[in-house]
């Protein structure tokens, strides 16, 4: 299944039923009074998140969704059926816009969270709620009002806990493999990551969940890579791993250069990002001698006044010391 994130649909809500004008008439009874019945109401869409959907596809192939109109009254005081109520699921972490302002409409970030968008019309009444002292016989009744349309977007932000951040070919892919269930495509070229992969970390009786995060590059925050359509989806998360490959640096000026390249796309994207709990893996250190790792760690540590981890998921060096470290930063 594609993984589609963003989608602009018109939703409109049923029709409210006419009232009916009809006028009682049976053997026997001559002087029979109205007896027109109200029309049904138009139903209602709703929106409701749903964990088990991850991807806002079902959207794509339509365009617009209408929900039932209601049934004109009757004769003999029959109420019109009311419309049927359109619900439409979406995945938990959907932020519904208005598109003409821009305005947010709702925001769900709880499994089964159910909001009403958009209310169908009123049924109108019928002539028998007109019948008074000094009309004994009206013969009119309301005409059912309108449902309400708009034209919205649906944005989808995943919500995990941590994300996995670094450039391209940084080592996500392969750690969220390690560290989880998740079977991501891995590959040594660019961009191996077209969308991100959510995986579950089990850690005795806690878990939590990470978000490999594609496509971050400079100037990301421009539009350049795939970094601006997916910067959105490190909002929700609570803290970062970020991956620094330093197998191929010639030096460690060039492998910090990486780090402060991620950073700055970060701040231009949306600054209060740099105040998020930050883990510093250094990846891919297996073709390294310990003097050059270390070398590389005392550096980073320097330039940062904390502690950075060097890791290899391949073989699984310092990974669960990594997954008690992402435990602990959430607490």
């Amino acid at each position: 299944m594609r993984f589609i994130d963003e989608v602009k649909i018109t939703i409109s809500s049923g029709r409210g039923g006419d009232g009916c004008v009809g006028f009682r008439r049976e053997k026997h009874v001559p002087l029979g009074g109205p007896d027109g019945g109200d029309g049904g109401d138009g139903g209602n869409i709703y929106f409701q998140a749903d964990e088990g959907i991850n991807t806002l596809m079902n959207f794509r192939g339509r365009r617009i969704y209408q929900a039932g109109h209601g049934e004109n009254g009757k004769g003999s005081q029959m109420h019109g059926r009311y419309g049927d109520d359109l619900i439409l699921k979406v995945p938990v972490g959907t932020i519904i816009r208005n598109q003409d302002t821009g305005e947010i409409l709702a925001d769900l970030t709880e499994n089964e969270q159910k909001i009403i968008l958009a209310e169908g019309g009123r049924g109108g009444l019928g002539n028998m709620n007109f019948k008074t002292s000094t009309n004994q016989a009206p013969r009119y009744a309301q005409e059912g009002q309108p449902g309400t349309s708009l034209e919205i977007e649906l944005e989808l932000r995943l919500i995990a806990d941590i994300a996995l951040i670094g450039l391209p070919n940084a080592g996500k892919s392969t750690l969220i493999s390690r560290v989880s269930a998740a079977k991501p495509k891995i590959a040594d070229y660019p961009f191996t990551t077209l969308e991100p992969n959510l995986g579950v970390v089990s850690l005795g009786e806690e878990s939590f969940v990470v978000a490999d995060i594609p496509g971050l590059i400079e100037d990301a925050s421009e539009g350049k890579g795939l970094g601006i359509k997916f910067l959105k989806h490190i909002e929700r998360t609570k803290a970062f791993v970020h991956l620094v490959d330093v197998s191929w640096c010639l030096d460690e000026f060039e492998a910090f250069e990486q780090y402060v390249i991620v950073r700055q796309e970060l701040e231009k994207y949306n600054s209060d990002l740099l105040n998020k709990r930050e883990i510093v893996c250094l990846t891919k250190i297996d073709a390294m001698t310990e003097e050059e790792i270390e070398k590389f760690q005392t550096f980073f540590e320097e330039q940062l006044d904390r502690k950075v981890l060097p890791i290899s998921s391949p073989s699984g060096r310092n990974i669960d010391i990594l997954k008690n470290l992402m435990l602990k930063t959430l607490e």
